[in-house]
């Protein structure tokens, strides 16, 4: 356990030497929960290190390209490298099962919804990658939805400062909020989407 504590310290202080590019990197690298990196870098942020747009412009643009990344490898190389290689990235079988059916009951507006929702979040982009969802459309969904989730663990950390550690007790509060309204919306997504089916349907 020691030699894992002095790893994760270590990317820590290397996420601090590179500032922006840090968190960047590291949420690139998913080494380490986007939710940790985030509030490390609004830990930054209160310290003076760097400031809260650069973190939240850089934070985005990190966690877009990880997903870009699951997305590629659910297009170019299927489910069994990723059921296979996923651990290596946090992603285990079940999340693929969970993001599966997702993405077979919502469709592609499910790639913003879901990126607010426990267990499928990361893994939502495997099905969007096998089922060749247009990039640029993909890009933009997820953009959309990592922008908010980025802000709120960049301030969250910033409150926090030295006690950056205890995000995840600190943002309890804020998630089942955000889940709520995150739900409303794929209801609302579904209820268009049946709405243009039946209009299709009654104009043949």
């Amino acid at each position: 356990m020691d030699v894992i504590h002095n790893i994760v310290n270590q990317l820590f202080d290397w996420i601090q030497s590179l500032g922006y590019f840090g968190i960047m990197l590291g949420l690139m690298l998913e080494v380490i929960p986007s939710e940790i990196v985030l509030a490390y870098g609004g830990f930054l942020v209160s310290q003076g290190h760097i400031n809260f747009f650069g973190a939240l412009i850089f934070g985005t643009v990190g966690g877009v390209i990880a997903q870009l990344f699951i997305y590629w490898i659910g297009r170019y190389g299927g489910r069994p490298v990723l059921e296979r290689y996923g651990k290596y990235i946090l992603i285990q079988k079940k999340h693929i099962d969970h993001s599966e059916e997702w993405f077979r009951k919502y469709g592609t507006g499910v790639i913003f919804t879901a990126r607010f929702v426990p267990v499928v979040r990361h893994a939502i982009s495997i099905p969007a990658g096998i089922s060749k969802m247009h990039t640029g459309r993909f890009i933009l969904l997820t953009t959309l939805a990592v922008i908010p989730w980025s802000a709120l663990f960049i301030y969250l950390g910033m409150i926090l400062g030295d006690q950056w550690q205890h995000i995840n007790e600190k943002a309890a509060p804020y998630i089942m909020p955000i889940l709520l309204v995150a739900l409303a919306l794929m209801i609302i997504y579904v209820l268009i989407k049946w709405m243009n089916a039946r209009k299709k349907k009654g104009s043949v």
